[in-house]
């Protein structure tokens, strides 16, 4: 089905992320010194001042607020002005709710690609902090080439969340000019974000890591503890993980590897067993409707990396866990 190079891709940006890289199209590193966009407009790289290293408290910023927020507010044309113009309106991932992208021309007429993510995994937060911006910590990522940064401000620690902007300026200093979004844009989530419109059993606003009990998981990965790899999404375990995933996608089928499965949800739930030598299932079904002919996803996946599903019947552990799941759900 569509979802498994959705899903593939997204994983795969994870993983680009989490190892300071982001693709780029530049062959050789610019000019860092040249800038194309007013310098005045631009914050400094240290940040307002040193960051606390302690919890973050700010209420405007915790994960039941930032759930609903929309990500397309920081990409929009208004949004992207001080960097130069924008190719016209930004485009909402297909398969995430907290993810946003845009491109900008700068007045010399390079291109900026710009990819805001509200709630997303901070990677290297402990040692590339710059500072903090509007109260907090700012962390930057730059890759090898200078061509990409991530520029994120923390909105929790432990697991470490934010928001994010993923620059790629092959014109000029992409850390800076992350900068110059992430300032406004933390204003924004402290004075009056923009919002998801309130829908009737929606699950923008549930916390994944609510659906699912360390008790329930405990019978297929022992001592395991959720811990929130987004705003919506949580996960169980390393090697051996139980990931509850909600996220926006065409409506489920079967077909491609995918048959029908029961989990006790009011829409035909369907699961599929990983192709791979490792023990892995998904199970996923419809929740609601969403916009633009998409649907609200409900997923549970099992994966075991140590072991091969002919000794683990992974589909099972997974289909067990999203009948725990599916009743905790709202009603639409």
């Amino acid at each position: 089905m569509v979802h498994d190079l959705r899903r593939g891709r997204f994983l795969k940006l994870s993983a680009l992320v989490a190892a300071g890289v982001l693709v780029v199209s530049a062959c050789g590193g610019p000019d860092l010194g040249k800038q194309n966009f007013a310098r005045t407009t631009v914050p400094a790289a240290s940040g307002d001042s040193p960051a606390s290293s302690g919890p973050i408290t700010d209420p405007a910023v915790a994960s039941a607020a930032l759930r609903p927020v929309q990500p397309c507010q920081f990409v929009d044309q208004a949004s992207l002005a001080v960097l130069g113009t924008a190719d016209g309106d930004p485009t909402p991932s297909s398969v995430r709710f907290d993810d946003c992208r845009n491109k900008v021309k700068d007045p010399g007429g390079k291109e900026i690609s710009v990819d805001a993510q509200v709630g997303t995994l901070v990677t290297f937060a402990s040692s590339k902090g710059t500072g903090q911006v509007g109260g907090l910590p700012q962390v930057e990522v730059k890759d090898t080439t200078g061509t990409s940064c991530t520029v994120s401000a923390l909105t929790s620690r432990d697991p470490d969340l934010g928001i994010s902007f993923l620059i790629d300026y092959a014109g000029g200093d992409p850390c800076r000019a992350g900068r110059t979004l992430l300032t406004p844009a933390v204003q924004k989530l402290h004075s009056s974000p923009q919002k998801y419109a309130e829908a009737k059993g929606s699950l923008i606003d549930v916390d994944p890591c609510s659906v699912l009990t360390d008790a329930a998981v405990a019978p297929v990965i022992k001592n395991a503890k959720a811990g929130a790899s987004s705003l919506h999404s949580c996960v169980w375990g390393t090697s051996a993980s139980v990931t509850v995933l909600f996220f926006p996608s065409t409506p489920p089928l079967e077909g491609d590897g995918w048959v029908k499965a029961d989990v006790g949800a009011p829409s035909q739930a369907f699961q599929k067993q990983g192709a791979t030598g490792s023990s892995d299932c998904r199970i996923q079904w419809q929740h609601r409707p969403w916009q633009d002919g998409s649907v609200e996803v409900a997923q549970v996946q099992y994966t075991n990396y140590d072991t091969k599903p002919e000794t683990d019947d992974p589909c099972g552990k997974a289909l067990g866990l999203a009948k725990q799941v599916a009743p905790k759900l709202p009603q639409p």
